[in-house]
This record gives structure tokens, C-alpha cells and sequence, in this order.
């Protein structure tokens, strides 16, 4: 049996480590509502210069990933819990990917200059910072994991919250693309990018959960 104090400080490290990595995945999301906003704009030359941005901010997401991974086959079996760690931070690391092909699908269109209606680009702008507002919250639940888990749970609603403004505008803006005269690539592709924005919400949900689990522990 393990003094309490190595328990403690196992535990410290794993989280140290997620938290590191939700550091830089929010670093990823927080781009997302400029690449929609200079969507917006048709700035091309602003969107292609974030685009490379954003690959680079997942590239730093993955190193993180691994780095919880090596954290955690470290501590090895000290930690009983150190799935329920790997689980939040594959969760977490799966937004990141999501923010690039978010980057990605909007700058096709840009480059291809297909015609989508400037409401349809400003109800894009909204979607996006409601998404960036829920990693947000999810990134206010790991701060106070270690406060125990009254704490968390109370956070981790704000989360959920959070994610059901993001269904009710994606679902509305999602029946607008359908019904408005966009070039049909452009639906298609539109289709995808508001889909990527609802499964950014989705992980950031399923996040909390995994939080909520880890604050039992912690």
C-alpha cells in the first residue's frame, strides 16, 4: 500500500498533464471563431494564415497526448484510475481534430469562391463562439477538480448547458443552409463544417462526464 502522499502526487501528475492538454486544445478552439470570422469577410489571406495556425496548435495537441500517455505508462499501476485520465484526454484531443477540419472545409470554400448568403456567414460566426463558450466551461470544470467533486459537478452542468445552446443553433442553422441558395458543393461541405461544430460541443459533454468521474477520485 502506498503512503497517501505518492497516491497524491501521482495523481497530481496525471493531471497536470490533462490539463496541459486542454490548455493547448482551447488554444486550437479559441481560433476557430476567427476563421469564421474572417469566412465572414472573405479574407482569404487571414483564413489561410490561421488554417496554418490551427494545423500546427493540433500537431502541439498530439505531443501533449502522447505526453499524458507517457505520464500515465510512468505511474503505471500506482494509479488505479489512470484510464478514466486517458479516456478525458482522447476525448479532449478529438475537438482539436474537429477545429481542423473545421479550418480546413471553410477555407475550400473560400478558395473556391462558392456563394454562401452573408446571414448564413454570421449565424456560422454565433455557432462557432458557442462552441468555443462550452470548451470554455469544460476547461472551467478542470480547474477545480481538485476542489472536490461538489465543485465539479456544479461546473460540469454549466457544460451541458453550454452544449444544448450549440444543438439549438445548429439545428437551426443547419435547416437555413438547406433552404438557402447556396452553390451545392457548398451545402454539402456547409453540412460538414456545422456537423464538426456540434461534435466539438458533443466531446466537450462527454469531457465533463469524464471529469465528473475523475473528481471521485481525485
Amino acid at each position: 500500500m502506498l503512503p497517501a502522499e505518492t497516491e497524491e502526487r501521482v495523481k497530481r501528475r496525471a493531471l497536470n498533464a490533462c490539463q496541459d492538454n486542454l490548455r493547448k486544445v482551447l488554444e486550437v478552439t479559441r481560433k476557430i471563431p476567427q476563421m469564421a470570422e474572417h469566412f465572414a469577410k472573405g479574407d482569404k489571406d487571414s483564413a489561410r494564415k490561421l488554417f496554418s495556425e490551427i494545423k500546427k496548435g493540433e500537431e502541439e495537441v498530439i505531443k501533449a497526448r502522447q505526453m499524458v500517455s507517457q505520464e500515465l505508462a510512468e505511474i503505471g499501476a500506482i494509479l488505479l484510475s489512470r484510464e478514466d485520465f486517458l479516456r478525458f484526454t482522447n476525448l479532449t484531443s478529438e475537438i482539436a481534430d474537429f477545429s481542423e477540419g473545421i479550418a480546413y472545409y471553410l477555407l475550400e470554400i473560400m478558395e473556391h469562391n462558392w456563394n454562401v448568403p452573408a446571414d448564413v456567414r454570421k449565424d456560422l460566426q454565433n455557432l462557432a463562439d458557442s462552441v468555443l463558450e462550452t470548451v470554455l466551461k469544460l476547461r472551467e470544470t478542470m480547474m477545480v477538480l481538485s476542489y472536490g467533486s461538489t465543485k465539479t459537478l456544479e461546473k460540469a452542468k454549466d457544460v451541458e448547458i453550454a452544449e444544448r445552446i450549440v444543438d439549438d443553433n445548429y439545428r437551426a442553422l443547419a435547416l437555413k443552409v438547406l433552404s438557402s441558395k447556396l452553390d451545392l458543393p457548398a451545402v454539402f461541405i456547409m453540412r460538414d463544417v456545422l456537423q464538426l461544430l456540434e461534435n466539438s460541443a458533443d466531446k466537450a459533454e462527454d469531457a465533463a462526464d469524464a471529469a465528473r468521474v475523475l473528481s471521485f477520485i481525485m
